[in-house]
């Protein structure tokens, strides 16, 4: 069922090239919904991502993509005015969906002098929390979203459970807990709804830059009650499910999508 399908509606996913934000436009394309894509790869990862792309245009849905640095402001202005142009006058938001993975992984104390800083806080805290808020309240002043808009983000168990290396992000997901809860509250007479989903331990470049990731899978493998990972195509059915007409009474919600993990 293409429920989207000439609804004139658009994603716009920050962080779209791998993992959960690139499950989650081709799940959110096979529905018809168009797509706009803002990521950061360097050109070696370029053919890749290009083919990835590809793919999700053979949903014959509209697609644009911006290789750019999304935590500059006025990298951020310049892809809301190009965006705007694409439009026609009946096209709008119906989600933001914020999937960014850029922070700082080092231990509070260690003999080799790689220590975490507050600089590697406010970095990790600005890119993975704030940046939600920047992006979402330039999208509404710019009044691109729909009357029924759906904002979303992805935290982890991290949020409230305590990893080696993993402080910086930690804070940050608590942050981004923090403004999509106050988004839900404060914007909801503009139809906005806002929610975060908690997903299990999923196997991504990211989870594999966290030291000792191998054993955060094995140990989550373990624990699960299906005994198994949470895979990107998990969490982006959920993302479509939130974003359905039928959802439209959740918001403000951290909604656990892991089969169970966060049970033990």
């Amino acid at each position: 069922m293409r429920e989207f399908k000439d609804r004139n509606e658009w994603a716009l996913i920050l962080g779209g090239s791998s993992g959960l934000g690139l499950a989650t436009a081709k799940k959110l394309a096979q529905h018809g919904l168009n797509i706009c894509i803002v990521h950061r790869n360097p050109r070696l990862q370029q053919e890749a991502i290009t083919r990835e792309f590809e793919f999700i245009k053979q949903n014959g849905i509209q697609f644009k993509s911006f290789n750019c640095d999304a935590f500059k402001p006025e990298k951020r202005a310049e892809v809301i005015n190009e965006f705007k142009l694409l439009l026609r006058d009946t096209d709008k938001i119906k989600t933001l969906v914020h999937s960014v993975a850029k922070g700082n992984l080092k231990p509070m104390v260690s003999d080799q002098n790689i220590e975490l800083k507050n600089d590697d806080f406010a970095l990790t805290i600005q890119a993975m929390g704030i940046s939600l808020y920047d992006w979402f309240k330039s999208l509404f002043d710019a009044n691109l979203f729909s009357k029924d808009a759906r904002i979303i983000s992805f935290t982890s168990e991290g949020n409230s459970k305590a990893w080696q290396n993993y402080a910086a992000v930690s804070a940050a997901k608590v942050t981004l807990e923090a403004i999509t809860r106050n988004i839900a509250l404060e914007f909801a007479l503009h139809g906005i709804k806002a929610n975060c989903i908690q997903a299990g331990v999923t196997d991504t470049a990211s989870l594999r830059l966290i030291p000792g990731s191998d054993e955060i899978i094995n140990r989550s493998e373990k624990r699960n009650p299906n005994k198994r990972l949470t895979t990107p195509e998990d969490v982006a059915n959920v993302v479509y499910l939130l974003i359905k007409d039928e959802a439209s009474w959740i918001t403000g919600s951290i909604i656990p999508v892991d089969g169970g993990e966060h049970l033990s």
